[in-house]
């Protein structure tokens, strides 16, 4: 068995095998899904040259998670969730396939795209929270933090490949390629499932003990009323909808205000990948709760500062320097919020307060996109992106106002 004990918090979060099949298994499927991303939003750009369409395709895929993480959370505290998570990932590898199949054949159409990204966004709803909620089985909980840390980890070395490669791909051999790639890779995760040996307890959250539909409203309450929670999620649910929708319409930023082609659509979001992998790699290494509330609100800053400078500037080389900061401050906003949630939770209440967690990082940049891609056709992009990040520094200063209530309630370490 290998040893893992010279990398600190890193290592810890290795070093039991369920955890290495866990993320070994999360890396292929992220690297085929940032593949997946960066060639359907290109192809929606290639069927219709608009930011508007664009936005509504990113917004099928994110959106269901308003609707369908709520339940999708109290529905993961009551299954068996390495089931979930198995069913979840084959419905998105269909999803990927049947795109790619199309694609190739010459049968795609704008509907059947916007339909599709919804079925692929309804399973990943469903995916987010019980794939989540196993990490609490695979390591001890006082190494909760690191293995949170490290689960972003893996997320943003796949966003650094996984868009190198769908670059390579799209202007080699096209978009059907780049998507089959994400059929095989959700493939080959689901299998690896199948090795994983998660002791019952972590399997379930808890019997079912009422209504589905009462245990999302117990959620909700949950979350509206703990003192730490209810405003870190509602700072993260804002800096989401003014902030993060800008990585979701690429494809018209990098023909309007660059004027370059996919290869660059593939660079700038491996940059958004590099400077997350660096954040990434210090929050794991740290591998403390301490100091997480100020690392997650003050990134907020940090990011809408980045975003105004990629939106202001023409000159490609500045705009990949923005993009790898705002990668790098999303990253710290999302890890810090992560770690803090997965750890504050109730063990039975965890898939429910994850579920929130995933509507909030799937739903409200969907939102966002929507908005924005709606005022860059009649106002351009600069003019929306500048506007948002003004509201942006607003939420900002109610974050910083709120830090040391927060802090009091969530920064208690694990035992």
């Amino acid at each position: 068995m290998p040893s893992f004990a010279a990398f600190g918090a890193l290592g810890r979060a290795l070093a039991t095998r369920n955890a290495r099949i866990f993320f070994g298994g999360s890396m292929v499927a992220w690297t085929g899904l940032w593949m997946h991303r960066i060639a359907v939003g290109w192809l929606a750009w290639e069927l219709t040259h608009s930011a508007f369409w664009v936005g509504i395709v990113a917004f099928s895929d994110l959106a269901p998670a308003a609707l369908i993480s709520p339940v999708a959370g109290a529905v993961a505290d009551r299954l068996d969730r390495v089931r979930l998570t198995t069913v979840a990932q084959g419905v998105i590898a269909c999803e990927a396939a049947t795109v790619a199949t199309l694609v190739a054949t010459g049968q795609m159409r704008l509907e059947y795209l916007v339909a599709l990204e919804l079925a692929s966004g309804t399973a990943a709803s469903f995916l987010q929270p019980a794939r989540q909620t196993l990490l609490s089985g695979i390591v001890p909980r006082a190494d909760l933090p690191a293995a949170v840390a490290c689960n972003s980890l893996v997320f943003n070395v796949a966003r650094f490949i996984g868009p190198a490669l769908a670059g390579l791909v799209i202007a080699g051999f096209g978009v059907a390629p780049a998507v089959a790639c994400n059929a095989a890779a959700y493939t080959l995760a689901l299998i690896s499932m199948h090795f994983m040996r998660v002791d019952p307890a972590h399997r379930r959250g808890h019997p079912s003990t009422g209504s589905l539909w009462g245990e999302v409203r117990e959620g909700l309450d949950y979350v509206r009323r703990h003192p730490g929670l209810g405003p870190l999620l509602g700072y993260a649910a804002m800096i989401g909808v003014l902030l993060r929708c800008v990585q979701e319409l690429l494809p018209p930023f990098v023909e309007r205000n660059f004027a370059r082609e996919a290869e660059s659509l593939a660079l700038l979001t491996a940059s958004f990948g590099v400077g997350a992998l660096v954040s990434g790699v210090w929050l794991t290494a740290r591998g403390r709760l301490q100091g997480a509330t100020r690392i997650s609100i003050m990134s907020g800053l940090a990011q809408a500062i980045a975003i105004a400078g990629f939106a202001a500037t023409g000159w490609f080389p500045f705009g990949v320097l923005c993009a790898t900061l705002i990668g790098a401050s999303a990253s710290l906003h999302g890890i810090s919020t992560q770690q803090l949630a997965q750890t504050a939770a109730r063990p039975e209440m965890r898939g429910r307060v994850l579920s929130l967690w995933g509507m909030i990082t799937r739903a409200c940049p969907a939102l966002g996109a929507l908005i924005l891609g709606a005022a860059g056709e009649a106002f351009g992009l600069r003019l929306p992106v500048m506007v948002m990040v003004a509201l942006a520094l607003l939420v900002f200063a109610w974050g910083l106002s709120r830090i040391k209530h927060i802090e009091a309630s969530l920064e208690v370490p694990p035992g």
